[in-house]
C-alpha cells in the first residue's frame, strides 16, 4: 500500500532519473525497479483515433458560468486541452428567471425573460466552447411541487403541466435559434433532466420521466427538426433499455443515449452484482453493456455519450479513455471548474481525494488538467501500440505515444474532499519504449504528469497547507502547478527508449 507521503518520496527520487537513453541505463547506477515493455509500431495504423476525451466537460450549473473564474478555466480547457463542450445543470432555475414568478402560461399570459440564458450561452461561446444543453431544473412557476436540490434549490419536481412544459421549451429553443442562428444551434446536442433514477433530482416517476422526454423532443423539434435530441442521462447505466423501448413504441427520436458512471458507483446496480470489476476496469465494462443494449434496439445508429465520469488519477484517466474508445461518440469529465454543487467548500487544496475538477479554484491547474492537455496532443491517426500506450501520427507528420503507469487509486464516490487520506496502490515502474519505425538516435520530447509533476500539491505543502492561501500564495502554487517544459531524449541505437514513471504517472513522447 503507498500512501500520499510515501508517492511524494518516490516521485522525487524518480525526478532526477525520469528518463534515460538505453546507453546510460546500461551505465548508470540505478535504482531496481520492475521494468515493462511497451512496443510501439510507428509504420502501423489501426484507424481513426477520435479524441472522445475532449468531445465535452460538465460543469456544476448555469449560474456558475458568469463567473469571471469559471471562464478564464473554461477558455484554457478549450485552447490548451481542445475541449468542444459544456455540460452545466439548471439553465431553468429560478435564479436565472427565465420564467418570470408572475401569471399563467396560457390564455393568461406568461412572462418570460431570457437575459440571464443569453449571458450564460454568450459567456460559454465567447470562451470557444458549445453548449451541450441540458433541459432542467423545472422553473417554479411551471412546476407541480416544491422538491429541489442543492446549493442553488433546482426543483426536481414534474411539470404541472406538460403542455405548458412543452409551449415553454419550445418558446426556449426558439430563442436560442433566433439569437444564434440555425447553423451555429443545430452543433449544440440537447438532452433532457440530469439523473431522473435519482430521488434527489427527479421527484417523480420513471413514466414521467418519459412522458417529460416525449415532450421536450416533440418541442425541440417542433422549432428544427434536425436538432440533435436525446436521454436519458441516467447514473450508472439505468433505464436504457426502458427507455429506448419506450420511444420505439411512441415513435419518438433519440438522435443520442446519455448515461453517467463514476469509478466508485455500487456495481450491483451497475451489473447486477458486486465487486465484478476493479474501479479501472469498470468505465469499458459498462459502456460495452450500453452499447450492446443500444445494438438491440430501435436505435442502432445512436451516438452513445458518457455524460459524467471523474477520475482524478492521471494513468486512471488514459486507462479508462482507452478502453472507450471502442464504444463511444463522446465523454464529459466532471468538471471543468471548481464544485459547489452540493456546498460551497472551505478549502481551495485537501489531503486525500480530491477526485473532480480540472482546475481548483482560484484558477490553478490540477494534475487532471495537465493529463488533458498531454492528451489533446495525440494525432488524429491511431497507431498499434502493445502495453499501457495509446500511439498516434499526426496530421502533417510526426507522431505521439502516451504511456502510463496505472495504479489502483480509489476514487471518491461522493463529495470530492471528504476522505482525508488517499490511498495508492502501485509501484514505480521502467518502462522500456521499443518504437518501430522510428530512426536511431532520433530526438523526441518527454513531458511527464503525476501527482508531484505538473500538480499544486508539493508547492502548497511546501507553504504549510495553508486553508486559505493569500493571493502572493497563490501565484507561486498557481505558476508551480503548470506542465512541465519537456525533457528533449534521443533514442537509442536499437531505437528503443527507457522512462521511470511512479504510480499513476503518465508520459507523453513526441516525436517529429
Amino acid at each position: 500500500m503507498m500512501n500520499r507521503r510515501d508517492l511524494i518520496a518516490t516521485a522525487g527520487a524518480l525526478a532526477a532519473t525520469s528518463a534515460l537513453s538505453e546507453a546510460a541505463w546500461a551505465k548508470a547506477p540505478l535504482p531496481p525497479l520492475p521494468i515493462e515493455t511497451v512496443d510501439v509500431d510507428l509504420t502501423t495504423e489501426e484507424g481513426a483515433l477520435a479524441h472522445i476525451w475532449s468531445e465535452c466537460v460538465g460543469s456544476d450549473r448555469a449560474g456558475l458560468t458568469m463567473r469571471e473564474e469559471w471562464r478564464l478555466d473554461a477558455k484554457r480547457a478549450y485552447k490548451e486541452a481542445g475541449i468542444k463542450r459544456v455540460r452545466f445543470h439548471g439553465i431553468f432555475n429560478d435564479d436565472e428567471m427565465a420564467v418570470r414568478p408572475k401569471g399563467a402560461i396560457g390564455a393568461a399570459g406568461q412572462s418570460f425573460n431570457f437575459q440571464n440564458v443569453d449571458t450564460v450561452y454568450d459567456g460559454v461561446l465567447e470562451t470557444g466552447m458549445k453548449p451541450f444543453v441540458e433541459l432542467s431544473f423545472m422553473p417554479s412557476k411551471l412546476a407541480s411541487g416544491t422538491a429541489n436540490f442543492g446549493t442553488y434549490r433546482g426543483n426536481i419536481t414534474p411539470p404541472a403541466s406538460l403542455d405548458d412544459w412543452k409551449a415553454f421549451v419550445a418558446l426556449f429553443v426558439r430563442h436560442l435559434v433566433d439569437r444564434y442562428g440555425a447553423a451555429e444551434v443545430r452543433q449544440w446536442y440537447f438532452e433532457v433532466w440530469n439523473e431522473p433514477d435519482l430521488g434527489f433530482f427527479w421527484s417523480g416517476t420513471q413514466q414521467q420521466y418519459f412522458e417529460l422526454y416525449k415532450a421536450s423532443v416533440e418541442a425541440v423539434r417542433s422549432v428544427d427538426p434536425t436538432l440533435k435530441v436525446g436521454g436519458p442521462a441516467t447514473s450508472k447505466v439505468q433505464w436504457i433499455p426502458e427507455f429506448l423501448a419506450y420511444c420505439a413504441q411512441n415513435s419518438l427520436p433519440v438522435d443520442f443515449v446519455s448515461t453517467h458512471l463514476y469509478a466508485g458507483d455500487n456495481q450491483v446496480k451497475v451489473f447486477g452484482q458486486a465487486g465484478k470489476y476493479t474501479q479501472n476496469e469498470i468505465y469499458a465494462a459498462a459502456m460495452k453493456q450500453v452499447s450492446d443494449q443500444i445494438a438491440a434496439s430501435a436505435y442502432k445508429n445512436a451516438e452513445l455519450w458518457l455524460g459524467e465520469w471523474s477520475s482524478d488519477s492521471p494513468a486512471m484517466i488514459a486507462h479508462i479513455i482507452k478502453g472507450c474508445l471502442p464504444y463511444l461518440k463522446g465523454m464529459s469529465y466532471w468538471q471543468v471548474s471548481k464544485f459547489e454543487e452540493v456546498l460551497v467548500p472551505n478549502f481551495i487544496f485537501k489531503e486525500g481525494d480530491n477526485a473532480w475538477g480540472l482546475f481548483s479554484a482560484r484558477n490553478v491547474a490540477r494534475p487532471t488538467f495537465n493529463t488533458f492537455k498531454l492528451l489533446n496532443r495525440l494525432g488524429t491517426r491511431r497507431l498499434k501500440a502493445e502495453g499501457p500506450a495509446l500511439a498516434s501520427g499526426r496530421t502533417g507528420g510526426g507522431s505521439a505515444v502516451m504511456v502510463w503507469n496505472l495504479a489502483d487509486a480509489p476514487q471518491a464516490s461522493g463529495i470530492p474532499g471528504a476522505n482525508s487520506v488517499r490511498k495508492v496502490v502501485g509501484e514505480a515502474k521502467r518502462y522500456r519504449v521499443r518504437l518501430k519505425g522510428a530512426k536511431p538516435g532520433q530526438a523526441v520530447k518527454v513531458s511527464y504528469v503525476d501527482m508531484e509533476r505538473g500538480s499544486p500539491y508539493p508547492a502548497w505543502r511546501a507553504l504549510g497547507s495553508p486553508q486559505y492561501p493569500t493571493r502572493e500564495q497563490l501565484a507561486k502554487i498557481r505558476a508551480a502547478a503548470e506542465l512541465p517544459a519537456p525533457q528533449v531524449l534521443k533514442l537509442s541505437a536499437t531505437r528503443e527508449l527507457v522512462i521511470d514513471l511512479p504510480p499513476e504517472g503518465v508520459a507523453l513522447l513526441e516525436l517529429a
